[in-house]
């Protein structure tokens, strides 16, 4: 069977991974489509980073203990796939049914999250292993490389539901990569009527007014927050200094929904968020009402993700699409068809 995978930090593709075989509670599924992450680009270039922040890390499981860096890595968590065959005494969908899921799997040892692992393998092949339990099947005829993108949709829709925003108070979003843009587009889809959008990107700019940003603003060119009195902020940069700005420019009051990821130690002023009582929340991933939710909306019409995909590769492209990605002005979001 032939992979994607990650080798001295470079994707490259294997024509020698063994067939999996799916055991009880488990599917065997043909990969139709898999969204490329920044979380797997930054795992690329940063993995050491990484896994040692996750070891640092107390009060949850260290889910990527025991990867060796050393050794092929699978990757790949934002897919839709085809249902071959299930597993002994594993009664789910028909084959042939096109699905997606969270990426996690069920294994008589507990639980395997499918996002980077030497031996779990993810949405760059030709075929997976996925828990029979949790698969949702795709309604509506959806297309599977939207399908895919239930994923990334459902980390914005939880930023959204994390801050309570109402329909009548205004949204900022400091951001637009792929998780600003799903945050635009679930709120959106739950109705707020004040959406600016800032970016340096003119490309990335025209993409959140295409998903429902009603404002895009330029950080270049002027302050965000001069646009509107936002009643909350999403961060989705993840850079050194960027929470800091935003608590020193946001309006009193107001709460800002941290969903950009930073790798590298950063420094804050308590005092802005003190004088001004500003709520801060940390979010990452989503739950699987969440999941679902995001899957009905894109099937269902009410969020159209059509406009992030920007590129489509086989899995001997996948490489060069992680040189792309780099480059906020080429995409948004390439989808690998296995």
């Amino acid at each position: 069977m032939r992979s994607a995978v990650l080798r001295a930090g470079r994707m490259v593709v294997r024509d020698d991974v063994p067939e999996p075989v799916p055991g009880p509670g488990q599917v065997l599924v043909a990969v139709k489509a898999c969204g490329i992450c920044g979380s797997d680009l930054h795992f690329a270039s940063h993995g050491d980073q990484m896994l040692a922040a996750g070891a640092e890390m107390e009060g949850m499981p260290d889910t990527m203990s025991g990867i060796d860096l050393a050794a092929d890595i699978f990757m790949g968590h934002e897919f839709s796939a085809e249902i071959l065959e299930a597993g002994p005494g594993t009664d789910t969908h028909p084959p042939g049914t096109l699905v997606t899921s969270v990426p996690v799997l069920v294994t008589s040892g507990g639980l395997d999250m499918i996002v980077y692992s030497n031996s779990t393998v993810g949405g760059y092949s030709e075929r997976m292993l996925l828990s029979a339990p949790l698969l949702l099947p795709v309604p509506n005829g959806l297309d599977a490389r939207q399908a895919a993108l239930t994923e990334p949709m459902a980390v914005g829709l939880h930023a959204v539901n994390t801050s309570r925003i109402e329909r009548g108070e205004a949204a900022l979003v400091i951001g637009c990569g792929p998780i600003g843009i799903a945050i635009i587009a679930a709120l959106r889809h739950r109705g707020v009527e004040n959406i600016v959008a800032a970016d340096f990107s003119s490309t990335r700019r025209a993409l959140a007014a295409t998903v429902g940003a009603h404002l895009t603003v330029d950080p270049a060119q002027g302050s965000p927050f001069h646009q509107s009195a936002p009643a909350v902020v999403f961060e989705a940069v993840g850079a050194p200094g960027v929470i800091d700005d935003v608590l020193r420019r946001a309006p009193a009051g107001a709460r800002v929904v941290v969903a950009g990821v930073c790798m590298q130690p950063d420094t804050v002023h308590p005092f802005f968020a003190s004088a001004k009582q500003i709520s801060l929340h940390f979010v990452f991933g989503y739950d699987p009402g969440e999941f679902a939710e995001s899957l009905r909306a894109i099937a269902e019409g009410e969020i159209d993700v059509t406009p992030l995909i920007t590129g489509e590769v086989g899995l001997d492209g996948v490489g060069e699409a992680f040189d792309q990605l780099a480059d906020p002005d080429l995409h948004c979001k390439i989808v690998v068809t296995p």
